[in-house]
This record gives C-alpha cells, sequence and structure tokens, in this order.
C-alpha cells in the first residue's frame, strides 16, 4: 500500500470551479478571488478578509504597513517554519526567538522576558492547528508598563499605541479559541492556502483584518489590496471597463495577488470545509488518537479542550524516550512500508541562516525535544479505516524495529 502523505482535496466541484474560471476568459485577481474573501470572512465571522499569494506575503505585507524597520524587534517562536523569521529580516528587523511549551504553544514566561521598547509585533503561531493562548498574549501587551515603553515610530504603530499580535495562523483555518474562530484572534490573523493546507489554493494566503478602533477596517483592505498590487490604484479587471482604464501608482508596492484561477480550487474547498472536509480531518485525528492512546510509547498530540479546538492540521506524533537519530530510523521505516510521513519543524536555530547568525538551538530545549521526537502523520478525508489502520501498525513496526 502507498499511503501519501498530504494530497489536495479535488473532486467535481474544485475541477468544476477552475473550469469556469478558465471559460470565463480570466484567470487573475478578480471575481473568484472576492468571493472568496467573503466567504472565509462569512465563516469566521469578520467584515474584512484580503487575499494574497502566500502566507509569508501577507505576514511580510502586514509588517510592512505596520511600519517594522531596520532596528525593530518581532517576537516569534523558535519552533516554527522559516518564514515567520525570515518576513522579519526582509524588513531589516530582527527575530527574537523563544522557546514553545510542550504543547507547542509559546512559552510565556520567555515572550514576557523579551519584551524590550524595540519590540514592535509579536507573531504567534497555532502549530499543527492548535491555537496559542490569545487572552495572554494580550494580557502582556496591555500591561500599562509595557504600553508606555512602546516607541512608536509610524502612524500606525501610534494609533493602535502598543505591540502588535500578528498571528500565523497558516496552520488553523477552522480552530477555535474560546469559542471563537481562530482569524478572530490577533490584530491581524494570516491563513495560508499552500499545497498541503487544509484549504488550498496551490499557493496563497488570507489577511485577517481584526484592528480596534480608530481604524477603519475597509479603508485598512484598501490599503492592503493596493500594496499587494504594485501599489496600483486599479486592477487589471477594472483597467477593462473602456475609459476607465487609467491608473495611478500610490505606494511602491508589491506584488502579491492571488489569481482567479487559484482562488477557484479554495472556494470550492471552501463551500464545504465546515461539513464535509474538517469533520473528516477530525475523523482521522481522533482514530489515531484512539489507536496510539493504547501504546505507552506514543505521546498524542493536543487534544480538543473546553478552550481550545483544533483545526487538525496535522498529527504531531511524539515518541518517547527516543533520540533523533532513532526518530530518523522510523522515519525510514515507515517510508518503506509505503506510508509517506514528515517532520513539523526543524526548530530555527538548527537552519544554516539562522545559526550562522548567532542562534544557538541550545537556548532552545523543549523545542529541539518535541522536534527530535516528533513524526507528522498523513491526516486528509481519504483517509479509511483500512488506511488508518495500515499507517498505525506501520508506525507500531519501525518503533518496534528500534529495540
Amino acid at each position: 500500500m502507498q499511503i501519501p502523505f498530504s494530497p489536495p482535496y479535488i473532486d467535481e466541484d474544485v475541477r468544476g470551479e477552475v473550469l469556469s474560471a478558465l471559460e470565463s476568459g480570466w484567470i487573475t485577481s478578480g471575481p473568484k478571488v472576492l468571493a472568496l474573501e467573503k466567504l472565509v470572512a462569512e465563516q469566521i465571522g469578520l467584515t474584512q478578509v484580503a487575499c494574497c499569494n502566500s502566507a509569508t506575503s501577507g505576514l511580510m505585507l502586514l509588517l510592512h504597513w505596520y511600519g517594522v524597520t531596520r532596528g525593530d524587534e518581532v517576537i516569534i517562536p523558535a519552533y516554527t517554519y522559516a518564514a515567520t523569521a525570515l518576513v522579519v529580516m526582509h524588513m531589516g528587523a530582527t527575530p527574537v526567538m523563544v522557546d514553545c511549551r510542550p504543547d507547542f504553544n509559546l512559552d510565556f514566561d520567555q515572550l514576557k522576558a523579551r519584551i524590550t521598547p524595540r519590540t514592535k509585533a509579536i507573531i504567534p503561531v497555532d502549530i499543527a492547528g492548535w491555537p496559542c493562548d490569545y487572552d495572554k498574549i494580550y494580557s502582556f501587551v496591555n500591561e500599562p508598563d509595557i504600553k508606555n515603553r512602546f516607541l512608536a515610530s509610524s502612524e500606525n504603530q501610534k494609533k493602535l499605541g502598543r505591540i502588535m499580535v500578528l498571528a500565523d495562523s497558516a496552520h488553523s483555518i477552522g480552530a477555535e479559541f474560546q469559542n471563537k474562530p481562530i482569524g478572530n484572534w490577533g490584530d491581524f490573523a494570516v491563513f495560508s492556502f499552500h499545497a498541503v493546507k487544509n484549504i488550498t489554493t496551490a499557493e496563497g494566503g488570507a489577511m485577517c483584518i481584526n484592528l480596534p478602533a480608530p481604524f477603519d477596517k475597509r479603508e485598512v483592505y484598501k490599503q492592503l489590496k493596493l500594496w499587494s498590487l504594485n501599489g496600483q490604484t486599479k486592477d487589471a479587471l477594472a483597467k477593462t471597463n473602456g475609459a476607465g482604464w487609467k491608473y495611478d501608482i500610490v505606494y511602491p508596492g508589491f506584488k502579491m495577488n492571488m489569481p482567479d484561477v487559484c482562488a477557484a480550487i479554495g472556494l470550492a474547498q471552501l463551500r464545504k470545509y465546515q461539513s464535509l472536509i474538517l469533520p473528516e480531518r477530525k475523523r482521522v485525528f481522533d482514530e489515531y488518537s484512539l489507536q496510539f492512546s493504547k501504546y505507552s510509547w506514543a505521546q498524542l498530540p493536543p487534544q480538543d479542550s473546553s478552550e481550545k479546538k483544533s483545526s487538525y492540521h496535522l498529527f504531531a506524533l511524539r515518541i518517547k524516550g527516543i533520540t533523533e537519530a532513532q526518530r530518523d530510523v522510523m522515519i525510514e521505516s515507515i517510508t518503506q512500508q509505503g506510508v509517506s510521513v514528515n517532520v513539523h519543524f526543524q526548530p530555527l536555530p538548527l537552519l544554516t541562516v539562522f545559526r550562522d547568525r548567532g542562534y544557538s538551538i541550545t537556548d532552545f530545549p523543549v523545542a529541539y525535544d518535541s522536534y527530535s521526537r516528533e513524526i507528522s502523520l498523513p491526516i486528509y478525508p481519504e483517509l479509511d479505516s483500512s488506511k488508518i489502520d495500515y499507517i498505525v501498525n506501520a508506525v507500531v513496526k519501525a518503533y518496534q524495529s528500534l529495540k
């Protein structure tokens, strides 16, 4: 049996939606992007959502919007994908890394200790679709002493008056914290629609706008759309309307817009996300949890609670009492049995670009421990009981082969 890790959910509805974009004669940013933005906003209870060509682009654009620049600091977890840090570096700012807790969320003692007057943003990450403790993060950024030390250097920083909370929600569309969908937490939250995510547009992302008063969310939406299209006042579709072709460039913007042909994939998937795709991912997650709970060596990922609900993006299994080398041996054994697995993630200080800048993995022992024992298992709707049984047995055999 051959079981891939994370194939995209492609059915006749997806094919039909993409075909309609192709046959419309308009495949770049247009009505399907607008429809996707509207549907994301409706499902999570927001008024303004702006799509872009990746979550990485969205995070970078929002740091730029906030005026993050050279000399500033942005606090991020050491246990995340590299993009969380790279967007900070692209702004000329310094990523300040903190360790995680065993549930993959930020270590709050370290987080608070790393806040300085140069801290302009915190980027919490919902690893594997497991929500962060956003109320705790907000309690820090709203502390009078921390707010008084905040050094605003841009108009948007002066208007917000504190450290921005920029939620890296790449994994967590469909998750909930305190009975509110993720996307509602953070001043902004950014979803990823990359090829392996719960909802995909092949490549893509969405910026959820949650800013408090006095910000006008609709105006911020318009600003972000302009910034994502070279600062151009009219997109290509608007320019086709006869005498309305003339446009202006009002910002030195980026090219980060999402095309309609990509939005069509996500639009069709999102229509059945809450009724089919997400419940099916939960079914697989729950079946894994039930089967692996029988083994004392298996450390299950965080489970749903009264406060948190996962998006079941990953089943991040950790193996108790093994080394990184033994984990790698297990992965090779599982792969040889026809099951494709992965690891989420290599902590950032293990990667050359960060190690060469002085970050050391010894400063992040919990992140390294989680990484060294973690194996991400396939989780998607097409996995039936027989395939789940096969995957579990492959993991068990791999563990037993270590003895």
